[in-house]
C-alpha cells in the first residue's frame, strides 16, 4: 500500500511527456517532435526527430499502424499540428472503422481540415510491364495533401508495399533516400511503418539504414502470457532508452511503461498521514509518512484487508481519493465483508472518492498488470493506493 500521489500521464489526447534532462545545451540539442504517447517520449528523450523520418517496424499485429495514427491524432489534438496519413493497404473507410474503437473519429478531423487520409493502390503488374519506377507521382500527391491541411506530420503505412515490385536493392535504397530527403525538405516530421523481415528489421533490410530513428515493436508470448515490447534500435544525434519496454494497446491507445527509466531522485515528504486507527498512529509517531510504501504482512485472516480498508476510509475522510486494487475478491465482496466489521465503503464509492478495481492475477503477465495499474493512476489520480494482496 502506498500513500504516494502518482502524477502519471493521462492517456487521453491531452498527454504531454517530459523526457529526461537533455544532454548538451539547448542550442545544440536535436529538435524533437513529441509523439504525445504515454511513456514513449520519455524513452525518446522528448520525442522523435523533428523534420526527419522515423521508421517503425515489426511483425503483423504488433501495433505499427496504431502508433502511426495515434502520432497524427495526438499531434492534432494536443500540439495543433495537422497531419497526413498515406495508406497503401487499407482503404480510408477501413482505417476510420478500425480506429473508431479507440474513441477517435477520424472523419471529424478530416471535416475540420486537420487530417487528410490518402489511400494509394500500387499495381505491381504495371511496374513489371513498364519496367519504370519513379516516386514523382507520390511526391505530387503528398504535396497536395500536405498543403491542403497545412500538415506538419506525415505517416506512411506500409513502405514495403510501395517497393513490392522492385527487385533491385540499390534502386530501393535510392528511392527510399529520395523519399526521406523529400519529406525532410518539406519540413515534415514523418513516421514510416515497415513489416519485419525473417532475419532483418524490415523486408528489404535497407529501410533501417536510411531512417534517422528506428523503433522496433514486438508481440511475443512468454510463459503463456502475451507481452508487447518496444525498443529504440537507432536514434541519430540523440540519447535514448535502449531497453525493451513493455507497452499496452487498449481502448485509449498506446501506453509505454519505461520501468528502467524510473530514478531515485524524488523528494521524501516529512508529512504524516493517519491510518484511521488512533492507537496505531500513536505507535507510529503520528501516522505513516506521505509518499511512503507500507507493507501489511500476516497470515490469512490476520486483518490485512481490514486494515488496508481502514487506511482507505481515513484518506477519504481527509478529502482525498483512494484506489483499492484487489487481486483476490470482487469489489462487492470486499464491500460486504468490510460492512460486517463496521467499515462502510458504500458512501465513499458513491461520492467518487473511493474506487475498487478487481482483477485476477492470472489475467495477464506482470508487465500488463503494471501498465493497467499505471492507467488507473492516470485516470483516477488517487492520493492513496491499496494493492490487496
Amino acid at each position: 500500500m502506498t500513500t504516494k500521489r502518482t502524477a502519471g500521464q493521462s492517456i487521453t489526447p491531452s498527454v504531454s511527456v517530459t523526457g529526461p534532462s537533455p544532454v548538451g545545451s539547448p542550442t545544440t540539442r536535436l529538435p524533437k517532435c513529441p509523439t504525445g504517447i504515454g511513456g514513449l517520449d520519455e524513452i525518446l528523450d522528448g520525442g522523435i526527430p523533428r523534420g526527419r523520418s522515423t521508421l517503425v517496424c515489426g511483425a503483423a499485429g504488433c501495433g505499427k499502424t496504431v502508433l502511426a495514427v495515434e502520432f497524427l491524432v495526438r499531434g492534432i489534438l494536443t500540439f495543433d499540428e495537422p497531419g497526413v496519413f498515406v495508406a497503401f493497404e487499407e482503404s480510408e473507410a477501413d482505417i476510420a472503422a478500425n480506429f473508431a474503437g479507440f474513441g477517435v473519429n477520424l472523419a471529424d478531423l478530416q471535416q475540420a481540415n486537420r487530417l487528410r487520409i490518402d489511400h494509394i493502390e500500387v499495381d505491381r503488374s504495371l511496374i513489371d510491364a513498364t519496367g519504370a519506377y519513379d516516386l514523382e507521382g507520390l511526391f505530387i500527391r503528398l504535396k497536395s495533401a500536405i498543403d491542403a491541411v497545412g500538415a506538419k506530420r506525415v505517416a506512411i503505412d506500409t513502405i514495403e508495399v510501395l517497393f513490392a515490385g522492385l527487385g533491385n536493392p540499390q534502386l530501393v535504397r535510392s528511392e527510399l533516400h529520395r523519399l526521406f530527403a523529400w519529406l525532410k525538405a518539406q519540413g515534415i516530421t514523418s513516421i514510416v511503418t515497415a513489416e519485419r523481415g525473417t532475419t532483418t528489421l524490415t523486408r528489404h533490410g535497407i529501410e533501417e539504414f536510411v531512417a534517422d530513428c528506428v523503433i522496433l515493436l514486438d508481440h511475443e508470448v512468454r510463459d503463456v502470457y502475451a507481452t508487447r515490447r518496444l525498443r529504440v534500435i537507432k536514434y541519430r544525434g540523440s540519447p535514448h532508452g535502449v531497453d525493451p519496454y513493455p507497452f499496452l494497446i487498449d481502448s485509449a491507445g498506446i501506453s509505454v511503461l519505461p520501468i528502467t527509466s524510473v530514478k531515485l531522485d524524488y523528494e521524501a515528504s516529512s508529512e504524516r498521514v493517519g491510518s484511521g486507527i488512533e492507537r496505531l498512529d500513536t505507535l507510529l509517531g503520528g501516522g505513516v509518512f506521505r509518499d511512503s510504501s507500507v507493507l501489511l504482512s500476516g497470515s490469512p485472516g490476520g486483518g490485512k484487508t481490514s486494515l488496508a480498508a481502514t487506511f482507505a476510509v481515513a484518506a477519504c475522510k481527509r478529502g482525498e481519493r483512494a484506489l483499492f486494487l484487489a487481486f483476490e475478491e470482487a469489489s462487492s465482496q470486499i464491500v460486504r465483508n468490510m460492512r460486517s466489521i463496521g467499515i462502510d465503503l458504500d458512501p465513499w464509492l458513491r461520492a467518487g472518492s473511493l474506487s475498487i478495481v478487481s482483477t485476477r492475477p492470472s489475467a495477464w503477465g506482470l508487465e500488463t498488470h503494471l501498465l493497467r495499474i499505471q492507467r488507473q493512476l492516470d485516470q483516477f489520480k488517487p492520493d492513496l493506493v491499496v494493492l490487496d494482496p
